[in-house]
């Protein structure tokens, strides 16, 4: 059983940040990382990934500038940082992990239990 072990959620007001984490298991160290969200009766959606060498971080244009995706492979752990929150980003957010980088969530087989990010106006 891979573990995908997310943190940081919680409640933010609009406007604010927030700094989620992922701990994955060391042999993931060479894999892709990515983030994605899921509200309430809706598709999955990508949020941000990074290559295993950190070189690719792409991110779609609804969190563009605002969202960071990082990591630091001595903790084996990947970031995203949330800047300037919105309430349309109140979701589950959740860590995954495959050999490259993908936008797509049924491309990637491992995936964390998601942290619950609730942001209000």
């Amino acid at each position: 059983q891979v573990q995908l072990v997310e943190s940081g959620g919680g409640l933010v007001q609009a406007g604010g940040s927030l700094k989620l984490a992922c701990v994955y298991p060391g042999r993931f160290r060479t894999y892709a990382m990515a983030w994605f969200r899921q509200a309430p009766g809706k598709d999955r959606e990508f949020v941000a990934a990074i290559s295993w060498s950190g070189d690719r971080t792409p991110y779609p244009d609804p969190v563009k500038g605002r969202f960071t995706i990082s990591r630091k492979y001595a903790e084996n752990t990947v970031y995203l940082q949330m800047n300037g929150l919105k309430p349309e980003g109140t979701s589950v957010y959740s860590c995954t992990a495959r050999l490259t980088v993908a936008t797509m969530s049924p491309s990637y087989p491992y995936w964390g239990q998601g942290t619950q990010i609730t942001v209000v106006s």
